[in-house]
C-alpha cells in the first residue's frame, strides 16, 4: 500500500488562495452579466442550445467515445457555427500567465468585458513557459475537444485564462505557434495516454510488462505520493532527480547513456561549446544542442554527488561585504501587502547608542494601503536613526536581505502611501545608492560564489552554513497560512503570531549566518570544476 503525505501549510494556503481568487472572479461575473449556473448535465446542454452568454460551473457530459471528462469554471459564448452556438472554455488561475516575448502578442480583456472582439491586442507578450501555464493550456485544449464533440466547440480553439491579477488572456489553440500547448500537441499527448492505458490493461491481464516507470519533475514536490516514487528513484540515482530537468531533457540524456546523476556529473561542461579535433563531436556538444543550459545541470548534479554546495570562484574571491554595524532585514507579506518588517542588529565594534538584537514592526489589524505604510514608517524611522547615528560616529553601516527585489518592491509600494513627515523617496534612494554599498543582496553574493544542487534559496544555503530554524517547516508561503490563523479569532491566534515573529527573526539571523559562512567556511568548499 502506498501511503499518501498530508498537505503541509504551504499547500493548504495555496489551495485556499486559489479557491478565494476563483470565487472573487466568479462573483464579479455574477455582478456584471446575466449568468446561467446549471445544476446538472441536462441543464448545461439546454444552456448551450439556447446560446446563453456566460455559463458558470457547467456540468458538461462525458465524451464516452474518447473517454474525456472536463470541468472548467466558465464558458463564454463566441457566436454561431451553423445551427449551434459555440463556446470558449475559461479557467481561473492564481498565478501569472504572461511574460515578455518580443515576437509575440496576445489579446487581453477585463473581467467585466470578456468578449475577445473587444479585447486589447498586447504586443511583446506571450504565455509563460512554466508548468503551471502549460497545464492550464492543456486543460483548455481538453475542454475544447469535448465541446467540439458536443457540437459547441470553436474550430479556432479560442479559450481564455484569467490570471492572478484578474486579467483575461485569450489563446487560439488551433495555432501551432503556441509551443507548449495547442490542439495538435494535445491530440498527440492524448494518443500517448490512450496507448498507455491499453498497455496498462494488458499488464493487468497478464499479457505485458508494467508500462511505466517513475521520473521526477517539479510537480512531484506537492504530490501526496511523492515519497513512494522518490525512494525508488533515489535507489538508482535516477538522472531525473537533478533539479530541474524536463521530461524531454531526460529523454535526450538517456539517449546518450546518461541515466544517473553520477553520469551527468561526469560530463565535462567545458566541452559543450568546444569544437572537436575529430569528425565526431563529443556527447557534451551534441547534448548542448538540444538541452538549454546543460552546464547548469551538470554542476547541479556535481553538487548532489559531492554532497555539499560547491565553489564557483577561487577560494580567496568567495566573500560578502561586512560593516561595523550590520542590520539583517526580512519582511512578511500577505495578499501583496507587507504587515511585518523585522531586523536584527549586530556590531563588530563597541558603539554607544547601538543596541544589538531583534526588532519587529508589525500590525495584526486589517491590511490596507495605509496600514502597510504605517508599519513601514515605524520601521524606517528606527532604521534611519540607527544608520545616521552610525555614520555620524564615523563607522561603516550595511543592511542585508535575501532577494532584494522583494524588499525593494514592498518599500516602493509603502512609499506611495506614506503621509507627510514619514519616509521619503529621497531618503530611501540615498540609502540604496550609497557607495560603498549599504544595501546588500545576499542572494547576489551567493549566486556569484556558490553552486548548489538546485535554485539558490535562503533555506538550503543557510542550512549549509549550519543554521537551523526553530520552526519545523519554515517557509514564506507557509507563513501566509499562519497569518490567516494569526488574524482570526481562534484560540491559536496568539501562538500563530508568535510563530510568525520567531520565523521572521530566524530569517534575519539566517542571512547573518550565511554572510559569516561566505566569509569563512565556504572558502573551503570543493570547486565545481574539480572533478
Amino acid at each position: 500500500m502506498i501511503n499518501a503525505v498530508s498537505p503541509d501549510d504551504e499547500q493548504v494556503h495555496r489551495h485556499n488562495q486559489a479557491d478565494e481568487h476563483r470565487r472573487r472572479v466568479l462573483d464579479t461575473w455574477r455582478e456584471s452579466y446575466d449568468v446561467v449556473e446549471p445544476m446538472n448535465e441536462s441543464e448545461t446542454l439546454l444552456a448551450l442550445h439556447r446560446g446563453e452568454l456566460l455559463i458558470l460551473n457547467p456540468r458538461l457530459p462525458d465524451d464516452v467515445e474518447h473517454q474525456r471528462r472536463a470541468r472548467v469554471p466558465a464558458l463564454w459564448r463566441l457566436g454561431r457555427h451553423g445551427d449551434h452556438f459555440i463556446y470558449a472554455p475559461m479557467v481561473v488561475k492564481n498565478h501569472e500567465v504572461i511574460e515578455p516575448a518580443t515576437t509575440r502578442r496576445l489579446l487581453e480583456s477585463p473581467l467585466r468585458n470578456l468578449s475577445p472582439v473587444d479585447a486589447l491586442l498586447r504586443e511583446g507578450v506571450g504565455p509563460r513557459s512554466n508548468p503551471s501555464v502549460t497545464r492550464s493550456g492543456i486543460t483548455l485544449a481538453h475542454a475544447t475537444r469535448l465541446l467540439q464533440h458536443l457540437g459547441h466547440g470553436d474550430l479556432r480553439g479560442r479559450s481564455a485564462i484569467v490570471d492572478r491579477s484578474s486579467r483575461v488572456w485569450w489563446f487560439d489553440l488551433a495555432n501551432t505557434d503556441l509551443p507548449r500547448f495547442n490542439l495538435d500537441l494535445y491530440d498527440r499527448e492524448w494518443a500517448l495516454r490512450f496507448d498507455l492505458l491499453r498497455a496498462h490493461q494488458a499488464w493487468r491481464e497478464g499479457v505485458g510488462d508494467f508500462p511505466t516507470s517513475p521520473y521526477w519533475h517539479k510537480e512531484c514536490e506537492t504530490c501526496p505520493y511523492r515519497n513512494h516514487c522518490r525512494d525508488e528513484l533515489e535507489s538508482r540515482d535516477d538522472v531525473s532527480l537533478t533539479r530541474y530537468t524536463s521530461l524531454e531533457q531526460q529523454r535526450q540524456l538517456r539517449l546518450f547513456d546518461v541515466h544517473t546523476r553520477r553520469d551527468l556529473a561526469a560530463l565535462d561542461p567545458h566541452l559543450i561549446t568546444t569544437r572537436s579535433e575529430t569528425n565526431s563531436p563529443s556527447r557534451e556538444t551534441q547534448l548542448g544542442v538540444t538541452i538549454e543550459r546543460l552546464a547548469d545541470l551538470i554542476y547541479r548534479a556535481r553538487a548532489t554527488t559531492t554532497g555539499s554546495p560547491l565553489r564557483i570562484l577561487d577560494a580567496e574571491q568567495v566573500a560578502c561585504p561586512t560593516a561595523d554595524v550590520e542590520v539583517d532585514i526580512d519582511m512578511e507579506s500577505y495578499d501583496d501587502r507587507t504587515y511585518l518588517w523585522g531586523a536584527t542588529v549586530r556590531t563588530r565594534v563597541d558603539l554607544a547608542g547601538v543596541e544589538e538584537g531583534a526588532r519587529s514592526f508589525v500590525t495584526w489589524e486589517r491590511l490596507t494601503d495605509e496600514s502597510e505604510a504605517e508599519v513601514f514608517t515605524s520601521f524606517w524611522t528606527w532604521f534611519q536613526q540607527l544608520r545616521e547615528h552610525t555614520l555620524r560616529e564615523g563607522r561603516s553601516f550595511a543592511a542585508y536581505c535575501f532577494w532584494a527585489r522583494a524588499e525593494d518592491g514592498a518599500i516602493d509600494r509603502a512609499l506611495a502611501h506614506v503621509n507627510d513627515g514619514g519616509a521619503t523617496h529621497a531618503e530611501v534612494e540615498q540609502f540604496r545608492s550609497a557607495r560603498p554599498a549599504q544595501w546588500i543582496d545576499l542572494h547576489e553574493c551567493a549566486k556569484r560564489c556558490i553552486q548548489t544542487d538546485g535554485p539558490l534559496g535562503l533555506k538550503p544555503l543557510a542550512r549549509a552554513a549550519g543554521f537551523t530554524w526553530r520552526d519545523e517547516n519554515p517557509s514564506g508561503e507557509a507563513s501566509m497560512r499562519w497569518y490567516e490563523i494569526a488574524t482570526g479569532e481562534g484560540d491559536d491566534a496568539f501562538a500563530s503570531r508568535q510563530r510568525i515573529l520567531d520565523y521572521n527573526e530566524d530569517d534575519c539571523r539566517a542571512t547573518a549566518a550565511l554572510r559569516d559562512w561566505l566569509n569563512g567556511p565556504a572558502r573551503r568548499l570543493p570547486h565545481r570544476d574539480d572533478q
